[in-house]
């Protein structure tokens, strides 16, 4: 073969290598902490700059959990009390503290969800005790929402230990995992009652017989995870098995396992290891499992609040994979930021993962969380 054959041949070869370096996804490249600290930066600047209203909340006509989450987001990534955005949101939220304790928008259906998230941001915020009051009485509020025997509620009724969205509605496990974070933000200990309360109701919504799970549908579907609520007659997201059990699915299995870790469980007890094998086996970067596209985000924020938690730095699939979590969840949140800073669920906007301003405030509390030196 010629001399003039050859060199075409070989600057070709070289050309293409050079290009598929330059064109090699971001995905697939590790997160460094610059390509973190710009996506955070971006994340921040978007809610101050685009997602806050003037009067100082995010997406205000939902409620006041919206502006609870992208306030703590911002907080969580070194923006302060003094910080002219964070001022005026905390301001906004403190507009709805109500003389029951709670901090809600008058008329809401979501005065649980509205309270653990706003004392989740009043948490990160009170470094001078200025939020001692707001807390405490926030606390007794969110206790006084948790069905039990004041409600007529004995150990043994499936209601027991959980919360609903307020008021005397059905408990399911996000409200209720909800309300043991924000209890333990604020500084209620892991056996504090109502943690424990809540914890009985967590084990019963793990599709696994043991000694906390009697119920009826945890030999149905034996297989380890969690779904939405074992009350009024038992519900999951992800929908029924074939034999009437309940569909384990991502987000709510991992907001088991980090509700049990908040609740003072042993890595060894066999709630835990059951919940981690299933995690394990479906360990998932792209979707929430069980339920693919729906309520992603929420998802993402879930992951890295329990992983952090379960004190890990790698994380084993069913076949063996050793997977760092920490990296990978990165890599994924920050492929999935739109140009002006933002993120959004364009494929499934169920649960308002439609709405920037949630979703970038859940992006930037799992980037916190999956960023170890900040915890």
């Amino acid at each position: 073969m010629s001399q003039l054959l050859v060199n075409p041949i070989r600057y070709f070869m070289a050309a293409c290598l050079v290009a598929s370096l330059l064109i090699t996804p971001a995905i697939v490249r590790a997160a460094d902490g610059s390509d973190y600290d710009k996506a955070v930066e971006k994340g921040v600047t978007f809610l101050a700059n685009q997602g806050q209203a003037e009067d100082g909340t995010f997406s205000g006509n939902t409620g006041i959990g919206v502006t609870a989450i992208c306030t703590l987001g911002m907080l969580e990534h070194g923006r302060t009390t003094l910080d002219p955005s964070v001022k005026k949101a905390l301001a906004a939220m403190e507009k709805h503290v109500k003389p029951d304790g709670g901090i809600y928008v008058e008329g809401t259906r979501h005065r649980n969800y509205e309270t653990c998230l706003c004392m989740l941001a009043f948490s990160a915020a009170n470094k001078d005790g200025q939020y001692d009051k707001l807390l405490a009485n926030g606390q007794k509020f969110l206790k006084g929402l948790q069905w039990d025997q004041e409600e007529g509620k004995s150990e043994d009724d499936p209601y027991f230990g959980g919360a609903g969205y307020g008021g005397h509605s059905r408990p399911d496990m996000s409200n209720t995992t909800f309300l043991m974070e924000a209890l333990k933000a604020s500084g209620a200990s892991e056996d504090d009652p109502a943690i424990q309360k809540a914890l009985i109701f967590v084990s019963r919504c793990q599709n696994l017989e043991s000694p906390h799970n009697q119920f009826e549908f945890a030999p149905k579907n034996p297989d380890g995870g969690f779904y939405y609520t074992i009350a009024a007659g038992g519900n999951s997201q992800a929908g029924p098995t074939d034999n009437g059990g309940l569909r384990s699915y991502g987000s709510m299995t991992y907001a088991g396992l980090k509700s049990m870790i908040y609740a003072g469980v042993d890595k060894d007890d066999q709630r835990v290891k059951a919940a981690v094998a299933w995690l394990g086996k479906n360990y998932d970067t792209k979707q929430n499992p069980g339920m693919g596209d729906t309520g992603l985000y929420y998802y993402y924020q879930t992951v890295a609040k329990a992983l952090d938690a379960y004190g890990e730095d790698t994380f084993v699939g069913e076949d063996g994979t050793k997977h760092d979590w920490r990296k990978e969840f990165t890599e994924e949140l920050i492929s999935r930021q739109q140009s002006n800073g933002s993120w959004v669920n364009e494929k499934a906007e169920r649960w308002m993962e439609g709405d920037p301003n949630l979703v970038t405030g859940y992006s930037l509390l799992a980037l916190s969380y999956l960023k170890k030196d900040d915890k």
